[in-house]
Protein backbone atom coordinates (compact mmCIF):
# COMPACT_ATOMS: atom_id res chain seq x y z
CA UNK A 1 0.00 0.00 0.00
CA UNK A 2 1.28 3.57 -0.52
CA UNK A 3 0.99 6.27 1.53
CA UNK A 4 2.22 9.90 2.29
CA UNK A 5 4.14 11.52 4.92
CA UNK A 6 3.43 15.30 5.80
CA UNK A 7 6.99 16.34 4.49
CA UNK A 8 5.43 15.08 1.12
CA UNK A 9 7.50 12.06 0.32
CA UNK A 10 5.11 8.83 -0.50
CA UNK A 11 6.36 5.33 1.20
CA UNK A 12 5.46 1.71 0.83
CA UNK A 13 4.31 -0.25 3.36
CA UNK A 14 5.64 -3.55 1.87
CA UNK A 15 8.78 -5.12 2.48
CA UNK A 16 11.99 -4.21 0.09
CA UNK A 17 13.88 -6.46 -1.82
CA UNK A 18 16.68 -6.47 0.61
CA UNK A 19 17.80 -4.88 3.65
CA UNK A 20 18.44 -1.19 4.15
CA UNK A 21 22.17 -0.24 4.10
CA UNK A 22 23.18 -3.89 2.35
CA UNK A 23 25.76 -2.17 -0.08
CA UNK A 24 28.53 -0.43 0.79
CA UNK A 25 30.26 2.71 -1.84
CA UNK A 26 32.19 0.02 -3.30
CA UNK A 27 29.11 -1.50 -4.48
CA UNK A 28 27.78 1.12 -5.31
CA UNK A 29 30.24 2.09 -7.65
CA UNK A 30 30.46 -0.82 -9.13
CA UNK A 31 26.88 -1.00 -10.02
CA UNK A 32 27.42 2.81 -11.26
CA UNK A 33 30.17 1.57 -13.79
CA UNK A 34 27.95 -1.17 -14.65
CA UNK A 35 25.58 1.37 -15.53
CA UNK A 36 27.95 3.18 -17.72
CA UNK A 37 29.29 0.15 -19.66
CA UNK A 38 25.83 -1.23 -20.61
CA UNK A 39 24.18 2.26 -21.76
CA UNK A 40 27.76 2.95 -23.57
CA UNK A 41 26.83 0.12 -26.45
CA UNK A 42 23.89 1.84 -27.76
CA UNK A 43 25.47 4.74 -28.59
CA UNK A 44 28.70 3.67 -29.80
CA UNK A 45 27.70 2.45 -32.78
CA UNK A 46 26.29 6.00 -33.65
CA UNK A 47 30.09 7.09 -33.45
CA UNK A 48 31.60 3.83 -35.82
CA UNK A 49 28.98 4.29 -38.48
CA UNK A 50 30.70 5.89 -41.34
CA UNK A 51 33.31 3.19 -40.70
CA UNK A 52 30.89 0.68 -40.72
CA UNK A 53 29.86 1.82 -44.24
CA UNK A 54 32.98 1.79 -45.40
CA UNK A 55 34.34 -0.98 -43.92
CA UNK A 56 31.31 -2.85 -45.48
CA UNK A 57 30.95 -0.97 -48.44
CA UNK A 58 26.96 -0.45 -47.67
CA UNK A 59 25.22 3.03 -48.24
CA UNK A 60 24.89 5.25 -45.05
CA UNK A 61 21.80 4.46 -44.91
CA UNK A 62 22.27 1.31 -44.10
CA UNK A 63 25.21 2.10 -41.46
CA UNK A 64 22.75 4.28 -39.95
CA UNK A 65 19.98 1.25 -39.42
CA UNK A 66 22.67 -0.41 -37.13
CA UNK A 67 21.95 2.40 -35.26
CA UNK A 68 18.37 1.96 -35.31
CA UNK A 69 18.50 -1.56 -34.38
CA UNK A 70 20.18 -1.49 -31.06
CA UNK A 71 17.64 1.71 -30.23
CA UNK A 72 14.91 -0.31 -31.26
CA UNK A 73 16.51 -3.58 -29.17
CA UNK A 74 16.90 -1.71 -26.26
CA UNK A 75 13.37 -0.10 -26.06
CA UNK A 76 12.26 -3.81 -26.59
CA UNK A 77 14.60 -4.97 -23.70
CA UNK A 78 13.04 -2.39 -21.50
CA UNK A 79 9.40 -3.56 -22.03
CA UNK A 80 10.26 -7.38 -22.01
CA UNK A 81 13.41 -8.07 -19.68
CA UNK A 82 13.66 -4.90 -17.24
CA UNK A 83 9.92 -6.23 -15.29
CA UNK A 84 12.27 -9.87 -14.72
CA UNK A 85 14.02 -7.30 -12.25
CA UNK A 86 10.93 -8.36 -9.89
CA UNK A 87 11.16 -12.15 -10.60
CA UNK A 88 14.57 -13.01 -11.07
CA UNK A 89 17.58 -12.39 -8.42
CA UNK A 90 19.21 -9.18 -8.87
CA UNK A 91 23.00 -10.90 -9.40
CA UNK A 92 21.76 -13.94 -11.57
CA UNK A 93 20.20 -11.21 -13.99
CA UNK A 94 22.18 -8.88 -14.45
CA UNK A 95 25.41 -11.27 -14.91
CA UNK A 96 23.44 -13.37 -17.21
CA UNK A 97 22.26 -9.79 -19.08
CA UNK A 98 25.96 -9.02 -19.58
CA UNK A 99 26.94 -12.55 -20.80
CA UNK A 100 24.21 -12.32 -23.50
CA UNK A 101 25.34 -8.79 -24.37
CA UNK A 102 28.49 -10.05 -24.89
CA UNK A 103 27.79 -12.60 -26.76
CA UNK A 104 25.37 -10.31 -29.17
CA UNK A 105 28.59 -7.95 -29.48
CA UNK A 106 30.83 -10.61 -30.68
CA UNK A 107 29.05 -11.68 -33.34
CA UNK A 108 28.44 -8.44 -34.27
CA UNK A 109 31.89 -7.76 -34.35
CA UNK A 110 32.62 -10.75 -36.84
CA UNK A 111 29.60 -9.82 -38.89
CA UNK A 112 30.49 -10.93 -42.09
CA UNK A 113 27.45 -8.73 -43.80
CA UNK A 114 25.30 -5.93 -42.71
CA UNK A 115 21.76 -8.43 -41.99
CA UNK A 116 24.30 -10.29 -39.37
CA UNK A 117 24.98 -6.70 -37.82
CA UNK A 118 21.81 -5.58 -37.99
CA UNK A 119 20.53 -8.60 -36.14
CA UNK A 120 23.42 -8.96 -33.91
CA UNK A 121 23.01 -4.96 -32.86
CA UNK A 122 19.46 -5.25 -32.15
CA UNK A 123 20.07 -8.94 -29.66
CA UNK A 124 22.86 -6.52 -27.78
CA UNK A 125 20.50 -3.48 -27.71
CA UNK A 126 17.31 -5.45 -25.87
CA UNK A 127 20.07 -7.40 -23.95
CA UNK A 128 22.05 -4.26 -22.55
CA UNK A 129 18.99 -2.81 -20.38
CA UNK A 130 21.25 -3.70 -17.03
CA UNK A 131 21.01 0.30 -16.13
CA UNK A 132 17.24 -0.26 -16.10
CA UNK A 133 17.57 -3.39 -13.90
CA UNK A 134 20.42 -1.99 -11.25
CA UNK A 135 18.18 1.42 -10.14
CA UNK A 136 15.32 -0.66 -8.77
CA UNK A 137 18.37 -2.49 -7.07
CA UNK A 138 20.45 -0.03 -6.21
CA UNK A 139 17.32 1.92 -4.50
CA UNK A 140 16.62 -1.31 -1.96
CA UNK A 141 20.22 -1.78 -1.20
CA UNK A 142 20.20 1.95 0.93
CA UNK A 143 18.09 3.54 3.14
CA UNK A 144 15.12 5.61 1.89
CA UNK A 145 17.14 8.89 2.95
CA UNK A 146 20.14 7.59 0.49
CA UNK A 147 17.41 7.01 -2.84
CA UNK A 148 18.30 10.11 -3.94
CA UNK A 149 21.96 10.30 -4.09
CA UNK A 150 22.40 6.52 -5.27
CA UNK A 151 19.86 7.10 -8.10
CA UNK A 152 22.16 10.28 -9.14
CA UNK A 153 25.81 8.40 -8.78
CA UNK A 154 23.80 5.85 -11.45
CA UNK A 155 22.39 8.08 -13.82
CA UNK A 156 26.23 9.61 -13.47
CA UNK A 157 27.89 6.19 -14.23
CA UNK A 158 25.56 6.46 -17.10
CA UNK A 159 26.13 9.59 -18.89
CA UNK A 160 30.04 8.80 -18.22
CA UNK A 161 29.30 5.36 -20.42
CA UNK A 162 26.95 7.29 -22.84
CA UNK A 163 29.76 10.32 -23.21
CA UNK A 164 33.21 7.67 -23.31
CA UNK A 165 31.67 5.15 -25.67
CA UNK A 166 30.33 8.32 -28.70
CA UNK A 167 34.19 10.10 -27.75
CA UNK A 168 35.87 6.87 -27.93
CA UNK A 169 34.03 4.80 -30.39
CA UNK A 170 34.81 7.02 -33.37
CA UNK A 171 38.53 7.03 -32.76
CA UNK A 172 38.43 3.12 -31.84
CA UNK A 173 37.03 2.61 -35.22
CA UNK A 174 38.93 4.78 -37.13
CA UNK A 175 42.07 3.33 -36.13
CA UNK A 176 41.33 -0.54 -35.56
CA UNK A 177 38.65 -0.98 -37.98
CA UNK A 178 34.88 -1.12 -37.46
CA UNK A 179 35.03 -4.28 -35.75
CA UNK A 180 37.25 -2.82 -32.76
CA UNK A 181 34.54 -1.49 -30.82
CA UNK A 182 32.16 -3.83 -30.69
CA UNK A 183 34.99 -6.68 -29.54
CA UNK A 184 36.30 -4.19 -27.02
CA UNK A 185 32.81 -3.44 -26.16
CA UNK A 186 32.18 -7.36 -25.61
CA UNK A 187 35.21 -8.05 -23.55
CA UNK A 188 34.01 -5.16 -21.37
CA UNK A 189 30.67 -7.18 -20.96
CA UNK A 190 32.28 -10.27 -19.92
CA UNK A 191 34.59 -9.02 -17.65
CA UNK A 192 32.03 -6.84 -15.79
CA UNK A 193 29.62 -10.31 -15.81
CA UNK A 194 32.42 -11.95 -14.12
CA UNK A 195 33.55 -9.28 -11.38
CA UNK A 196 29.72 -8.64 -10.37
CA UNK A 197 28.91 -12.50 -9.94
CA UNK A 198 31.61 -11.99 -7.08
CA UNK A 199 30.50 -8.85 -5.86
CA UNK A 200 27.21 -8.33 -5.98
CA UNK A 201 24.55 -9.18 -3.12
CA UNK A 202 22.61 -11.40 -2.69
CA UNK A 203 18.69 -10.21 -3.14
CA UNK A 204 15.42 -12.06 -3.35
CA UNK A 205 12.87 -11.68 -5.63
CA UNK A 206 9.94 -9.52 -4.60
CA UNK A 207 7.55 -10.84 -6.69
CA UNK A 208 6.67 -14.67 -7.75
CA UNK A 209 3.92 -13.54 -10.84
CA UNK A 210 4.23 -15.33 -14.15
CA UNK A 211 6.34 -13.30 -17.09
CA UNK A 212 2.72 -12.39 -18.82
CA UNK A 213 1.68 -11.03 -15.65
CA UNK A 214 5.02 -8.97 -15.37
CA UNK A 215 4.22 -7.73 -18.92
CA UNK A 216 0.89 -6.20 -18.42
CA UNK A 217 1.74 -5.13 -14.88
CA UNK A 218 3.17 -1.80 -15.63
CA UNK A 219 0.00 -0.93 -17.66
CA UNK A 220 -1.98 -1.49 -14.49
CA UNK A 221 0.35 0.34 -12.04
CA UNK A 222 -0.04 3.54 -14.42
CA UNK A 223 -3.74 3.05 -13.36
CA UNK A 224 -3.23 2.22 -9.90
CA UNK A 225 -0.32 4.59 -9.38
CA UNK A 226 -1.52 9.00 -9.69
CA UNK A 227 2.35 9.50 -8.33
CA UNK A 228 3.78 7.32 -11.32
CA UNK A 229 1.35 8.88 -13.65
CA UNK A 230 2.84 12.23 -12.92
CA UNK A 231 6.35 11.64 -12.94
CA UNK A 232 5.72 9.86 -16.29
CA UNK A 233 3.69 13.05 -17.55
CA UNK A 234 7.07 15.20 -16.34
CA UNK A 235 9.68 12.56 -17.95
CA UNK A 236 7.97 12.63 -21.23
CA UNK A 237 7.69 15.79 -21.63
CA UNK A 238 11.24 17.60 -20.09
CA UNK A 239 12.67 14.53 -22.19
CA UNK A 240 10.58 15.58 -25.01
CA UNK A 241 11.86 19.09 -25.28
CA UNK A 242 15.75 17.35 -24.33
CA UNK A 243 14.87 15.34 -27.58
CA UNK A 244 13.80 17.91 -29.68
CA UNK A 245 16.75 20.49 -28.69
CA UNK A 246 19.34 17.55 -29.86
CA UNK A 247 17.60 16.79 -33.14
CA UNK A 248 17.35 20.37 -33.86
CA UNK A 249 20.92 21.41 -33.50
CA UNK A 250 22.21 18.57 -35.90
CA UNK A 251 20.44 20.32 -38.28
CA UNK A 252 21.33 23.86 -37.21
CA UNK A 253 25.11 22.86 -36.54
CA UNK A 254 25.04 21.63 -40.22
CA UNK A 255 23.27 23.77 -42.42
CA UNK A 256 24.13 27.66 -43.71
CA UNK A 257 24.44 29.78 -40.50
CA UNK A 258 27.26 27.60 -39.03
CA UNK A 259 28.42 24.75 -41.75
CA UNK A 260 30.18 22.97 -39.07
CA UNK A 261 29.39 19.25 -39.13
CA UNK A 262 28.78 16.02 -37.36
CA UNK A 263 31.73 16.52 -35.35
CA UNK A 264 30.52 20.13 -33.73
CA UNK A 265 27.77 18.17 -32.29
CA UNK A 266 29.67 15.55 -30.47
CA UNK A 267 32.02 18.63 -29.06
CA UNK A 268 29.14 19.68 -27.84
CA UNK A 269 27.88 16.97 -26.32
CA UNK A 270 30.89 17.20 -23.99
CA UNK A 271 30.23 20.26 -22.53
CA UNK A 272 27.55 18.38 -20.39
CA UNK A 273 30.23 15.96 -19.42
CA UNK A 274 29.57 18.53 -16.44
CA UNK A 275 26.04 17.15 -15.40
CA UNK A 276 27.90 13.85 -14.33
CA UNK A 277 28.83 15.59 -11.22
CA UNK A 278 25.10 17.55 -10.64
CA UNK A 279 23.24 14.50 -10.75
CA UNK A 280 24.31 13.15 -7.29
CA UNK A 281 23.93 17.21 -5.93
CA UNK A 282 20.15 16.40 -7.48
CA UNK A 283 19.92 13.76 -5.53
CA UNK A 284 20.89 15.00 -2.51
CA UNK A 285 18.60 17.88 -2.48
CA UNK A 286 15.52 15.01 -3.40
CA UNK A 287 16.76 13.21 -0.39
CA UNK A 288 16.62 16.33 1.97
CA UNK A 289 13.66 18.69 0.32
CA UNK A 290 11.54 16.22 -1.69
CA UNK A 291 11.73 15.48 -5.69
CA UNK A 292 8.76 17.70 -5.95
CA UNK A 293 10.81 20.74 -4.65
CA UNK A 294 13.79 19.56 -7.16
CA UNK A 295 11.28 18.73 -10.38
CA UNK A 296 9.92 22.16 -9.95
CA UNK A 297 13.99 23.56 -9.97
CA UNK A 298 14.18 21.44 -13.11
CA UNK A 299 11.02 22.24 -14.98
CA UNK A 300 12.17 25.79 -14.55
CA UNK A 301 15.85 25.37 -15.72
CA UNK A 302 14.31 23.76 -18.74
CA UNK A 303 12.39 26.43 -19.51
CA UNK A 304 14.91 29.01 -19.25
CA UNK A 305 17.75 27.13 -21.12
CA UNK A 306 15.07 27.17 -24.44
CA UNK A 307 15.23 31.43 -24.27
CA UNK A 308 19.59 30.99 -23.63
CA UNK A 309 19.32 28.42 -26.61
CA UNK A 310 17.41 30.55 -29.23
CA UNK A 311 20.34 32.66 -29.40
CA UNK A 312 21.75 30.62 -31.43
CA UNK A 313 19.34 31.97 -34.06
CA UNK A 314 22.04 35.09 -34.40
CA UNK A 315 25.37 32.52 -35.34
CA UNK A 316 28.81 33.11 -35.29
CA UNK A 317 30.64 32.96 -31.62
CA UNK A 318 27.91 34.77 -29.79
CA UNK A 319 25.59 31.73 -31.04
CA UNK A 320 27.80 29.02 -30.19
CA UNK A 321 27.92 30.32 -26.92
CA UNK A 322 24.62 30.44 -26.36
CA UNK A 323 24.57 26.81 -27.59
CA UNK A 324 26.44 25.81 -25.39
CA UNK A 325 25.57 26.73 -22.16
CA UNK A 326 22.04 26.41 -23.10
CA UNK A 327 22.45 22.76 -23.76
CA UNK A 328 24.91 22.80 -20.08
CA UNK A 329 21.47 23.74 -18.76
CA UNK A 330 19.08 21.68 -20.31
CA UNK A 331 21.09 18.47 -19.72
CA UNK A 332 21.55 19.55 -16.12
CA UNK A 333 17.91 20.60 -15.58
CA UNK A 334 16.74 17.15 -17.43
CA UNK A 335 18.35 14.78 -15.34
CA UNK A 336 17.94 16.42 -12.47
CA UNK A 337 14.25 15.74 -12.88
CA UNK A 338 14.56 12.20 -13.93
CA UNK A 339 16.58 11.73 -10.59
CA UNK A 340 13.53 13.36 -8.93
CA UNK A 341 10.77 11.32 -10.07
CA UNK A 342 13.06 7.82 -9.81
CA UNK A 343 12.86 8.95 -5.81
CA UNK A 344 9.58 9.44 -6.18
CA UNK A 345 9.00 5.96 -7.74
CA UNK A 346 11.03 4.01 -6.21
CA UNK A 347 9.11 5.02 -3.04
CA UNK A 348 5.81 3.41 -4.54
CA UNK A 349 6.04 0.14 -4.42
CA UNK A 350 9.11 -1.69 -2.86
CA UNK A 351 7.08 -5.18 -4.13
CA UNK A 352 7.56 -4.18 -8.02
CA UNK A 353 10.45 -1.09 -8.23
CA UNK A 354 11.34 -2.73 -11.79
CA UNK A 355 7.73 -2.68 -13.02
CA UNK A 356 7.39 0.61 -12.23
CA UNK A 357 10.24 1.53 -13.80
CA UNK A 358 9.23 0.08 -16.78
CA UNK A 359 6.57 2.19 -16.94
CA UNK A 360 8.70 5.20 -16.64
CA UNK A 361 11.34 4.40 -18.54
CA UNK A 362 8.58 3.76 -21.54
CA UNK A 363 6.70 6.44 -21.20
CA UNK A 364 9.86 8.50 -20.82
CA UNK A 365 10.87 7.04 -24.41
CA UNK A 366 7.87 8.03 -25.98
CA UNK A 367 7.72 11.46 -25.16
CA UNK A 368 11.67 11.56 -26.28
CA UNK A 369 10.54 9.76 -29.72
CA UNK A 370 7.67 12.47 -29.92
CA UNK A 371 10.05 15.28 -29.43
CA UNK A 372 12.51 14.42 -31.89
CA UNK A 373 9.81 13.89 -34.80
CA UNK A 374 8.12 17.12 -33.64
CA UNK A 375 11.37 18.97 -33.78
CA UNK A 376 12.22 17.91 -37.52
CA UNK A 377 8.72 19.15 -38.72
CA UNK A 378 8.81 22.04 -36.82
CA UNK A 379 12.63 22.93 -38.20
CA UNK A 380 11.75 22.72 -41.78
CA UNK A 381 9.16 25.24 -41.13
CA UNK A 382 9.68 27.21 -38.66
CA UNK A 383 13.76 27.27 -38.47
CA UNK A 384 15.51 26.78 -35.04
CA UNK A 385 13.58 29.72 -33.44
CA UNK A 386 10.86 26.81 -33.46
CA UNK A 387 12.66 23.95 -32.21
CA UNK A 388 13.13 26.25 -29.24
CA UNK A 389 9.58 27.46 -29.02
CA UNK A 390 8.74 23.69 -28.93
CA UNK A 391 11.14 23.02 -25.93
CA UNK A 392 9.50 25.95 -23.98
CA UNK A 393 6.29 24.78 -24.73
CA UNK A 394 6.68 21.41 -23.63
CA UNK A 395 8.70 22.19 -19.93
CA UNK A 396 6.26 25.03 -19.57
CA UNK A 397 2.93 21.98 -19.71
CA UNK A 398 5.03 19.75 -17.35
CA UNK A 399 5.38 22.98 -15.62
CA UNK A 400 1.95 23.94 -15.28
CA UNK A 401 0.84 20.33 -14.01
CA UNK A 402 3.07 20.44 -11.67
CA UNK A 403 2.39 24.02 -9.86
CA UNK A 404 -1.42 22.96 -10.28
CA UNK A 405 -0.91 20.21 -7.97
CA UNK A 406 1.07 22.43 -5.65
CA UNK A 407 -1.60 24.80 -5.47
CA UNK A 408 -3.96 22.45 -5.00
CA UNK A 409 -2.43 20.71 -2.07
CA UNK A 410 -2.15 24.17 -0.47
CA UNK A 411 -5.37 24.28 -0.84
CA UNK A 412 -6.23 20.97 1.03
CA UNK A 413 -3.84 21.85 4.13
CA UNK A 414 -1.07 20.42 2.99
CA UNK A 415 2.53 21.67 2.88
CA UNK A 416 4.07 23.43 0.15
CA UNK A 417 5.66 19.96 -1.47
CA UNK A 418 3.30 17.74 -2.08
CA UNK A 419 3.67 14.01 -2.65
CA UNK A 420 0.20 14.42 -5.24
CA UNK A 421 -2.37 16.57 -6.29
CA UNK A 422 -6.22 16.67 -6.12
CA UNK A 423 -6.47 13.76 -8.88
CA UNK A 424 -4.18 11.80 -6.64
CA UNK A 425 -6.10 12.54 -3.27
CA UNK A 426 -8.53 9.58 -3.69
CA UNK A 427 -5.69 6.86 -4.83
CA UNK A 428 -3.39 8.30 -1.81
CA UNK A 429 -3.70 7.70 1.78
CA UNK A 430 -2.33 9.82 4.28
CA UNK A 431 -0.64 7.83 7.08
CA UNK A 432 -0.62 9.53 10.57
CA UNK A 433 2.04 7.39 11.83
CA UNK A 434 4.23 7.87 9.05
CA UNK A 435 3.74 11.38 8.94
CA UNK A 436 5.08 11.70 12.93
CA UNK A 437 8.25 9.64 11.93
Amino acid sequence: MTTSTADGTATSTTAPTASAGAAGRGVIALLAVACGVAVGNVYFPQAAAPAVAAGLGVGAGTAAGVVSAAQFGYAAGIFLLVPLGDRVPHRRLIVALLAVTAAALAVAGAAPDAGVLLAASAAAGAATVVAPVIGPMAAGLVPADRRGLVSGVMLSGSLGGMLLSRSLGGPLAQWLGWRSPYLVAAALALVLAVVLWRALPVTAPPSGHPYRRLLLEPLALLRQEPLLRRSCFYQAAVFGAFSAVWTGVALLLSGPRYELGAPAVGALALVNAATMLCTPVAGRAADRRGPDAVNLWAMIGVLVSAGVLAVGCAGGAPGLVALAAGSLLLDVAMQSGMVANQVRNYALRADARSRVNTAYMTCGYLGGAAGSWLAARVYGGLGWAGVCALAGTLAASALARHMAAMRRHRRRGGPARPAADATDAADVTVDAAGAGA
